[in-house]
């Protein structure tokens, strides 16, 4: 099967920007929205999203969607999330309270400190220190800077997921990974080159480590 790119279509995305740095891969996604019915024609699924953590899996859960991306990550297939479509994918996140996430890796999404001249949300550009290879990576040069929108981040229970760090008034998991699970906290669809070429890496990779 040749490269089949579902982008989930939802209210949680900025799924425009994301559309479109695929596109100019030359890669032509599909998008997979609640009335889609053929997830095994797909090779992969990205699941971009913004906004809050609790509304997201509360939209994800009512829509039927975390159902099929629980399905679709068990297939094996390769699997993104964006933003707060990669904190879904961790056990429980605790804006307006704690509420359970996709549980596909175990991690908590709590918030970031701010005072001492730091803001929230968290918004620009900042290093990720990769703390691991992966396929994913290839021809990434270490301590890139990318770039975040967020003010919640990724603590993962267990260290080998973890696979790139971040610094914004504490150290967070910037890049988590379980299997063919991959998750990005910044945004790479705006990361110019290091960005694009992270996207058509995982584009082309086959889901295993």
């Amino acid at each position: 099967m040749g490269q089949e790119i579902g982008l989930l279509k939802s209210r949680i995305g900025n799924l425009q920007s994301a559309y479109n740095a695929l596109y100019h891969l030359g890669l032509d996604p599909i998008w997979v929205d609640e009335d889609f019915r053929s997830y095994d024609d797909l090779s992969h699924l990205i699941v971009p999203g913004v906004g809050h953590f609790g509304a997201v899996m509360a939209h994800l859960n009512e829509s039927g969607f975390s159902d099929h991306i629980r399905r679709f990550a068990g297939s094996g297939r390769p699997l993104l999330g964006i933003c707060v479509g990669m904190q879904v994918l961790a056990t429980v996140g605790t804006e307006g309270g704690d509420t359970l996430g996709l549980g596909l890796i175990e991690a908590r999404v709590e918030r970031l400190p701010d005072g001492d001249g730091l803001t929230l949300p968290h918004v620009g550009w900042n290093n990720v220190a990769l703390t691991a290879d992966h396929p994913v990576f290839a021809d990434i040069k270490p301590n890139r800077d990318f770039y975040f929108v967020h003010s919640f981040g990724v603590t993962t229970a267990n260290e080998a997921d973890n696979l790139g760090t971040t610094v914004y008034g504490r150290s967070f998991a910037s890049i988590i990974g379980r299997g063919n699970v991959l998750g990005f906290q910044f945004h790479p669809e705006k990361s110019q080159t290091n960005g694009l070429k992270l996207l058509e890496n995982f584009c082309y990779w086959d889901g295993q480590c």
